[in-house]
Order: C-alpha cells, then structure tokens, then sequence
C-alpha cells in the first residue's frame, strides 16, 4: 500500500493542551507506515491555502514533549470558515502533496470547518480521511462529556477565584469577575470549585442559561454583602436578559469572526457597566471588576493533569481511528464510563456530532436559585479540574 502523507492543524482559541493533542498524533502517525511525511499547516487552513507548513518528523521526542507541556497553538491558529473556492484549492494543495490524512484540532467552528472540507472533498472525488480533534475551554461540544482545555481553564479560574476571595476578604465590598463563556457557562461554574470554607466566595454565581436581571443582581448582592459583609461575584461574559443578547456584545465594538461570533473578552465593559449599576442603584461604595480574558486559555504551570493525559489520548485516538479507516469524517467523543471512579473512553464518532452546534450547561447543574451550581456540577467537575492550591484563614 501506497504511503500518503498526513496535514495537522490547530484552529480557534488556543488552550493549555493543545498542544498536548498535537504531539499524540504526530507520534501516533510515527509509529505508523501508513503515513507519510507529517505536515503541520501554520495558523489553520491559512496555511494550507498558502502552503506554509512545518515538518513534523524533524523535531526530537524531547522537543515535541516540550511543545505538549507549553500552552497555546504552536502551529499557530485562525478562525476562518472555508468556502467552496478555499476547498478547492485546499484539494488541489493536498493532490500536490499526496496528502490522504487531514487533522484539524479545535472547537465546534472548527469541526465544522473540516466538516465541510470532508464534505467537499467527497463531492470532488477527493480520496480524504478528516478528523476532528476535540479542544474548547468553553467545553460545549455536545459530542464530548467534557473536551480537552476544559479542565485546565476551570483549574485557572477558580484557583484565581480562591485568590480573589482572600483579597476580598482582606479589603471587603464587592468584587466582579467576568470569566469566559459566550453561550455555556461551564467555566464560570466552575468557580464554585474555589470553596473551601463556609464563607468562601464566590458568593453569586451568573451563567448564561439564566436570564440576567438587573433588579434581581442588585438584590443578590445586597443581600450576600448583609450575610457576609461582603461579596465576590463570578460572572459570564455572555450572560443576557430576557431578549437573549449577551450584554457583553451589547457593550463591545461589534468585531465578528467568519463564523459570525461576536467578540467580547477583550474588553472589560462588562465588568464595568456592573460595577456601576452597583455603585450607583445600590450605594456600595467598593466595587471592584476584573475581565480575566485571554488570561484563562494559555496561562504556564497550572494545567489539570487529567486534562493533559485526556488532551494526548485524544490526539492519539484520531489517527488511530483515521488508520483504522471506520470513518472518512470523524470526531473523537470522549465518553465518561459510569462508576466511582473516574475514567474515560475516546470513541469515533461523525464528525456532525461536534460541527457547529453547542451545548449548554445542564439544568440539573444549576441551583434553583440561579446564581449559583450544585453539587451535582461539583462532582462532574473536580475530576477534570484537579486538586487546588491549598490556602488557610483564620
């Protein structure tokens, strides 16, 4: 059998493993002699289009297990939707270089980008394997039980939750902090993993799936400031009143990617406009916001090390699946097994079960006060997030 070659790519926003994915598969596809020569296209489907790759075989072992241990893309990313022209020269590139392999590491936009890559490629009698490798902080691909990244930025966020708390606690009022989740506020809940005490913030948890009101905010806070004297609130950056538009979106500058989302996380109006009602409709004079940003996907030394070996596995598992040829357009869907213990399956599946679409965090997850999680999301969660940096109070 003819060996082909194999292109691999990063896409969307970086995280603390993905690169831990990238080197499963490209030492997945060393040990195989299926595969070729191993190209890695520089910021996406950009660099295929114009044909700017890095060949994967040169680095050492050493270098690659360097890459996995450093956040963000390595490769580079971008957040372009391909059109048909964009697919056709990507096939006419691939002809060139005999590629038969296609891996493209990313979110839901990013399935869907190879999705339809997959699709045309079939459309124009392109012999070509494509699968999808899971990766999103956001963890709303409706394919995954939770998706590499995940793990890592909830480890990030509430680790400076707990921070913040003890400042908090140091200084009094109130403290906002706008924590990343455009439409499932899977991060922000996992704030609440920062409790250690009974009065630990944070105290006011706001996720998308519930309408935001302002009135009921003001009322929330007034009352955790008289239980605690003071008050850590940990916030969505997509959450929305009844309309359903992100008042992040409202109060940005309008900046859309090719897939239509709205930017919202590298501005802190959002924060800022909350500090502000509360100031103003409340009378609390401290108030203090912070937007955390870009800060939770690529941040050194604090990935979760389920999150790791998750993010490896699942790299891993694609090429072996792609090898297996099962499917020509896959995803892996990582499966939780039932049991105490913790444990994980990375399972094939078609690639629509990831492209486009998301999931929101689960009723059952949210309390029925709606500023807050249960403990139902606690236990799903601490698995991935890993234990916490230890801190004391008197």
């Amino acid at each position: 059998m003819k060996k082909m070659n194999m292109v691999i790519a990063q896409s969307g926003g970086p995280s603390m493993v993905i690169n831990q994915s990238l080197v499963g598969a490209v030492l997945e596809a060393r040990g195989s002699a299926k595969i070729g020569k191993i190209l890695g296209a520089k910021h996406g489907i950009l660099g295929i289009l114009g044909n700017d790759y890095i060949d994967l075989r040169k680095p050492s072992v050493k270098k690659l297990e360097a890459i996995a241990e450093t956040p963000s893309s390595a490769l580079g990313s971008c957040r372009k939707k391909p059109n048909a022209d964009d697919c056709k020269a990507i096939f006419e590139e691939f002809r060139k270089l005999d590629v038969g392999y296609f891996f493209y590491i990313g979110g839901n936009d990013s399935a869907d980008a190879a999705r339809i890559v997959a699709e045309e490629a079939e459309k124009a009698d392109y012999p070509l394997v494509v699968y999808h490798i899971p990766k999103t902080i956001d963890n709303d691909l409706r394919s995954c039980d939770h998706t590499p990244g995940f793990g890592s930025a909830a480890r990030f966020v509430a680790s400076a939750i707990r921070g913040d708390d003890l400042d908090n606690r140091a200084l009094g009022g109130v403290k906002i902090d706008i924590i990343m989740g455009r439409d499932a506020g899977f991060l922000t809940a996992a704030s609440a993993l920062a409790r250690a005490h009974e009065d630990d913030g944070p105290h006011l948890i706001y996720l998308p799936e519930v309408p935001f009101s302002e009135e009921k905010f003001i009322k929330d806070v007034k009352a955790a400031m008289k239980k605690y004297g003071r008050c850590v609130c940990a916030v969505s950056e997509g959450i929305r009143g009844k309309d359903g538009i992100p008042m992040g979106a409202k109060l940005g500058s309008g900046e859309t990617d090719s897939h239509g989302n709205v930017q919202m996380s590298g501005t802190g109006a959002l924060g800022d406009a909350l500090a502000t009602v509360l100031k103003t409709k409340a009378a609390i004079k401290r108030v203090r916001a912070d937007t955390f940003g870009y800060l939770q996907r690529s941040f050194p030394g604090i990935a979760s090390k389920a999150d790791q070996a998750e993010g490896r596995a699942a790299g891993a598992a694609a090429v072996k699946a792609a090898l297996e040829g099962k499917l020509t357009k896959g995803t892996i869907a990582i499966v939780r097994k039932p049991g105490k213990a913790y444990k994980v399956a990375f399972e094939p599946v078609a690639i629509q079960n990831a492209a486009k679409y998301t999931r929101s965090v689960p009723k059952e997850y949210i309390a029925k006060n709606g500023h807050d999680v249960t403990e139902a999301f606690l236990a799903y969660a601490r698995p991935i997030v890993g234990e916490l940096p230890k801190c004391e109070i008197f």
